[in-house]
């Protein structure tokens, strides 16, 4: 394999020919992503907030509802961020939505509404960094600059044969020849298509494991055409955790305890969860469900266990605020992931719960 240095004899011959085959692969082969179906900044600007370690069959149907329920920077901006917060619920990476928050209300606050054109001036919004301004960008107004996520990276380092030198430096110095290559890969006429081209053929045939070559129309020109040497991923740790799953009778509803979790913690502040057991070990007998729960690199076990209004004190860890909140009610709350994993499988949310969040809400969109 070849070092990081891109190699200087790549003619534009070559160049031209990579270019024509991939975006003829792209034309015929490209999934119908709703997101593609726009060169709106905003619309396109959401997608790629979602994306990000995010399955793209997670996001397609939330990705709609999303913009039903903020179809404009302004409603996104005028929206209260626990409705935001609500709505995201499920995708995991709160942070996310957050960012995406404040950089609309920064758009009407300071820019009139419109969003930046270049990706230079995207990534003076708040959480829009290098990958996500140059997708706006090239995407929505077709400036020529380059895209690179991890398929993109994937793609150039097998087909150049680029890996990361060891000793200090060397995976900085991976990220910045793989730049440089896709710099100078992007078609001057479709930057937008040939950025979403690469994404696309490292998400559906340059697969992390047993790429499809055969089917690759860059298979000429690759170096590797196979699997390449990757630094090692961090181990993905443990933990058995439990809640209580506590239920009671109210008013027109029944009613569920939940507890916000404090502004001041670094993950998820904010939304509301289950209350959490003094004891992750539960007694068999007494599991009401299991559930496997994944937040960045730590794999959660959980126990749920139904506890009664009168044992929860004695076996519950106080934490932060703590409501009794109607079981409609809290289907439009900003609950955890694993909250609303745990409540839709006991079935005591609505099934249409982001419907109905965006038929409540459409009246204030103007």
């Amino acid at each position: 394999m070849t070092g990081l240095r891109v190699r200087a004899d790549r003619e534009s011959p070559k160049i031209a020919r990579q270019r024509r085959r991939l975006l003829a692969w792209y034309d015929s082969n490209r999934r119908h992503l709703p997101w593609r179906e726009s060169r709106d900044p905003y619309a396109i600007w959401v997608s790629e907030i979602m994306l990000q370690q995010t399955r793209v069959a997670v996001v397609i149907e939330r990705y709609q509802e999303f913009l039903a329920r903020f179809p404009t920077i302004a409603a996104l901006a005028a929206a209260p961020e626990q409705d935001v917060l609500a709505l995201w619920s499920g995708l995991g990476y709160y942070r996310r939505a957050r960012m995406l928050h404040k950089a609309a209300q920064f758009v009407v606050d300071h820019c009139g509404g419109v969003m930046p054109a270049t990706a230079e001036e995207l990534q003076q919004l708040p959480g829009i960094g290098a990958y996500t301004a140059a997708a706006i960008a090239s995407i929505a107004h077709g400036e020529r600059v380059a895209v690179v996520d991890g398929n993109v990276e994937r793609v150039l380092c097998r087909m150049e044969g680029l890996e990361a030198e060891n000793g200090a430096g060397g995976a900085a110095a991976l990220k910045r020849a793989v730049w440089t290559l896709a710099a100078q890969l992007v078609d001057p006429a479709r930057p937008g298509d040939f950025n979403q081209a690469l994404m696309e053929l490292g998400a559906t045939v340059c697969l992390p494991r047993n790429p499809q070559c055969l089917t690759c129309p860059l298979v000429k020109d690759c170096i590797t055409r196979g699997e390449h040497k990757r630094p090692p991923r961090a181990p993905m740790l443990s933990r058995e955790i439990a809640h209580a799953l506590s239920v009671r009778a109210g008013g027109k509803s029944r009613e569920v305890l939940l507890e916000q979790r404090p502004a001041t913690v670094s993950v998820m502040p904010g939304l509301w969860e289950l209350p959490s057991l003094r004891e992750a070990a539960v007694p068999e007998n007494e599991v009401r469900m299991t559930v496997r729960h994944a937040i960045m690199q730590v794999n959660y076990y959980v126990r749920i266990r139904t506890v009664f209004e009168d044992d929860v004190d004695a076996l519950t860890v106080a934490g932060g605020e703590r409501r009794w909140v109607p079981l409609s009610e809290a289907a439009n709350m900003a609950l955890t992931g694993l909250a609303r994993k745990v409540l839709t499988r006991a079935h005591l949310l609505p099934t249409l719960l982001l419907d109905a969040i965006a038929l409540q809400h459409n009246a204030d969109v103007v």
